[in-house]
C-alpha cells in the first residue's frame, strides 16, 4: 500500500486550462511561464520590445499555450496584449489585487509561475475593465486616458 501512495500524484485543484500561460509584465522586461509538462524549459524572460513580444508570443504558440493571462497594471500590458492576440492566443486582463493576495512571492519569476498557476485552474477572471478594453485596445493606446474620459470612450466601444 505505500507504494501505490508514493506513485500517485499529489492531490490539489483541478487543472481547467491545461495549456494556459502567465505573464508578468514589467516595463523593461516579461517574465512568461508555462505548465512544466509542456515544454523543458517552462518559464522565458523577453524584453519589451515589438521584436521580443513577437518572439515571446512565438514561443507561447510552439509549446501549445492557448490561453495567457496578464496583469492589469500600469500600461505596459497594452503590446503584449496586441502581439499575443494577433498571434491567435486567448489573452485574459487579470486584476492585479486578485492575483497577488498571497504574500511572498517576491521574484517576477515566482509571479509568472504564480499566475500560470492560478490560471490553469481557472481561479482567475477576467477584469471588469477587460470586456471594455477587448474591443477598445486601439483607442486606448493611442489616447489619454483619465476617469472622465474613460465611460465616453467604453460607450463608443459598445456600440462597435
Amino acid at each position: 500500500m505505500p507504494n501505490e501512495r508514493s506513485r500517485s500524484k499529489p492531490s490539489g485543484l483541478p487543472i481547467i486550462h491545461p495549456f494556459a500561460a502567465g505573464i508578468d509584465i514589467g516595463s523593461r522586461f516579461h517574465v512568461a511561464a508555462v505548465s512544466p509538462d509542456l515544454c523543458d524549459e517552462p518559464v522565458q524572460t523577453f524584453q519589451a520590445f515589438t521584436s521580443d513580444l513577437q518572439r515571446m508570443a512565438s514561443w507561447l504558440v510552439a509549446t501549445g499555450t492557448k490561453t495567457v493571462v496578464i496583469e492589469s497594471t500600469g500600461v505596459y500590458w497594452v503590446a503584449a496584449y496586441e502581439v499575443l492576440e494577433s498571434h491567435g492566443l486567448e489573452v485574459i486582463l487579470a486584476n492585479a489585487r486578485e492575483a497577488r493576495a498571497v504574500p511572498g512571492r517576491k521574484s517576477d519569476v515566482n509571479d509568472a509561475q504564480w499566475l500560470q498557476r492560478l490560471h490553469a485552474c481557472g481561479l482567475l477572471p477576467a477584469s471588469v475593465l477587460a470586456a471594455i478594453l477587448q474591443s477598445c485596445v486601439p483607442i486606448f493606446a493611442h489616447a489619454r486616458i483619465t476617469p472622465t474620459t474613460l465611460p465616453r470612450i467604453s460607450s463608443t466601444c459598445r456600440r462597435r
